[in-house]
């Protein structure tokens, strides 16, 4: 199996029991514990070396006693040498027993067998294609939704143009993990594969110019090389249109693998288009990202996302405040909460501190076994879909004190009614690589949801808690609203999904932005309209 994921230190995965069914890539809880999987390859490799160097070692030897027989004992005293019955018998035995040894030795066999063993005792646990393609996809997401200079990415650095021409940093990691040829050719594929040629093309020509930068050696690791990413460069130019630049990289290719039929083919094919159609002399063409259907609001949402939570213009309202906050609950009289109003409409509230280190790291914990693939509601049922990329857990408040104590704190700030049924339990959610969630709203928008299969009504309210902090990445933007609130570790956002007349709030659709670094956790609590009835009762006034 290819190792080229070991310079973004994200593509092995634990051989702990988190998950076989190529999933690895939707949170980094299972990234993080790849680590002790890939420490226990190093462990077997290391240990070939080791065996493998001492039975090098022991030809060396043997090469080096037979050498100087031959350049002193044999070459100077010449035929007297085979008179010696001595010389005569040791000859005899090597040529009969000592040669066949080192020729047949099983200790090769034997020892390349010890470090398959140790690897096979990890494979059930390692990525399966499905990994493969969604972290390939993931990083893809990073250089959309951030606008990312592939250049920089290459090279270990999270870097993006203004419109000025001036390279801006996003995030400068302590120590850069550059990509390879072979690393840059795996994302490339994964996009020709799907067709999608405006990423192919950009990743596949950062392969050809690292597989040229190096010298064309060979690495055993690699699964591609610089023919495969000329091949496919080559045509993914063609299929945007570059048929000039498809011709010169196929010609390219036939220096190397002058025998290649089907590139022959090509290029007898591209030749005949370009006699028929000649390219007119214009400027350099531009790929063009395609556009999309399914997320009219993809616009708004990347500029949301690529401020990271930072929007003067909207933190200028003079209307916007902070404070301490008890709402009137005894039990925050003596501690009362640090209040920051984000937006009005739609209501937004970030509640800071609201829980504690010790805490955070308590639910994770919990969740962490029970994490599986999170899923949105499709129609009357729930299923897996790419615009959410994260793993998902639900903790009931028996699970442990800490979620009891957590509901309690809840019903005291928003003064509802948190208790199972008429609220959702804690979802806790890890996000992958890349993780994020588009735009979406939290209540029901169909009276077919499986939302209301509590039969306690829609969401009146959200509450998400930030159990981690992260580098860079993973704003809570919203959409119609334009803005987006950063993650801040321990704080909680609240907001009302409904208005006082039971329908749904549009300007609450948000999105979880991509991660762009860092390990994101949250906490999701969900409440429902039924067992509100007193605490947030109807308004007079029906269009409220």
């Amino acid at each position: 199996m290819s190792i080229y994921f070991s310079l973004l230190t994200i593509w092995f995965v634990t051989n702990l029991v988190i998950s076989t069914n190529g999933e690895i890539f939707t949170s980094m809880m299972n990234v993080r514990q790849a680590i002790d999987t890939e420490r226990k390859l190093i462990y077997h490799l290391k240990t070939y070396i080791e065996q493998e160097t001492e039975r090098l070692r022991d030809i060396q030897r043997f090469y080096a006693k037979v050498f100087q027989l031959h350049s002193t004992v044999y070459t100077r005293l010449a035929g007297a040498a085979a008179a010696n019955p001595l010389v005569a018998f040791t000859l005899i035995k090597r040529l009969h027993s000592e040669w066949p040894n080192v020729v047949y030795s099983n200790e090769a066999q034997e020892n390349i067998q010890v470090l398959r063993s140790g690897y096979g005792g990890v494979e059930g646990s390692l990525p399966k294609h499905e990994d493969v393609q969604g972290a390939a996809q993931g990083l893809m997401r990073l250089q959309d939704v951030y606008s990312l200079r592939l250049e920089g990415l290459v090279r270990g650095n999270f870097q993006r143009l203004t419109n000025q021409g001036n390279t801006v940093d996003i995030y400068r990691p302590p120590v850069p993990i550059p990509l390879s040829g072979d690393d840059c050719f795996l994302v490339g594929k994964v996009a020709y594969d799907v067709e999608d040629y405006y990423h192919s093309v950009q990743w596949l020509e950062e392969s050809v110019r690292l597989f040229r930068d190096s010298g064309l050696a060979w690495i055993p690791e690699n699964e591609g090389s610089l023919e495969d990413a000329l091949d496919h460069l080559a045509f993914s130019h063609f299929k945007t249109g570059n048929i000039s630049y498809a011709l010169r990289l196929s010609q390219e290719l036939l220096r190397h693998d002058p025998l290649n039929g089907r590139v022959l083919l090509n290029v007898e094919k591209y030749e005949r288009l370009l006699v028929e159609n000649p390219p007119v002399a214009t400027t350099a063409s531009v790929l063009k990202r395609p556009s999309t259907t399914y997320l009219r609001t993809r616009d708004a949402y990347e500029k949301l996302c690529q401020t990271q939570g930072s929007q003067p213009k909207h933190y200028e309202d003079p209307e916007l405040f902070c404070d301490y906050f008890t709402n009137g609950s005894p039990a925050l009289l003596l501690r009362p909460v640090r209040r920051e109003v984000v937006s009005f409409q739609p209501y937004v509230v970030l509640y800071h501190n609201f829980t504690t280190d010790s805490e955070a790291e308590s639910i994770k914990k919990l969740a962490q076994p029970a994490l599986r693939r999170s899923v949105v509601a499709s129609g009357e049922n729930q299923s897996t879909v790419d615009y959410r990329i994260s793993k998902s857990a639900w903790l009931k408040e028996t699970a442990h004190p800490s979620i009891g104590r957590m509901d309690e704190r809840i019903q005291a700030l928003t003064g509802l009614n948190v208790q199972h049924p008429y609220a959702e339990y804690l979802q806790v959610v890890n996000y992958g690589i890349g993780g994020h969630y588009e735009p979406h709203f939290d209540h029901a928008t169909s009276e077919s949801s499986p939302l209301y299969r509590l039969k306690t009504g829609n969401r009146v309210a959200t509450l998400m808690i930030y159990l981690s902090a992260v580098d860079a990445g993973g704003s809570t933007a919203f959409i119609y609203a334009n803005f987006s609130v950063p993650v801040v570790q321990n704080a909680a956002l609240f907001w009302w999904n409904l208005y006082r007349n039971g329908q749904g709030n549009g300007d609450t659709l948000h999105a979880g932005c991509p991660v762009l670094v860092g390990d994101k956790w949250v906490a999701n609590k969900w409440i429902h309209e039924y067992g509100q009835e007193f605490q947030r009762p109807c308004s007079p006034n029906p269009e409220e």
